[in-house]
């Protein structure tokens, strides 16, 4: 599928930002438990950067898949 220029601002609709965060929430929560549960249970401080990447990429896989999907399905509805 081409790149298309309103990709980013069906991606910045309301339903899609909150199915993402929503998505984000679950998985990066669990990714951060499986990438520093021994550092948290050992003790130490999160590396945050890590805590925000966590988070921060299904956020976008989500909305970007999402997205996609929206365009595809306007794309196919269209004459």
């Amino acid at each position: 599928m081409a790149f298309h220029a309103n990709l980013l601002s069906i991606a910045c609709r309301r339903p899609i930002v909150l199915a993402a965060l929503r998505v984000a929430l679950v998985v990066g929560t669990v990714l951060n438990l499986i990438n520093q549960g021994e550092r948290l249970l050992a003790g130490w401080p999160p590396s945050w950067f890590h805590v925000a990447l966590n988070y921060l990429v299904p956020f976008c896989v989500s909305g970007y898949s999402a997205a996609c999907n929206e365009l595809r399905r306007n794309e196919e509805g269209a004459p």
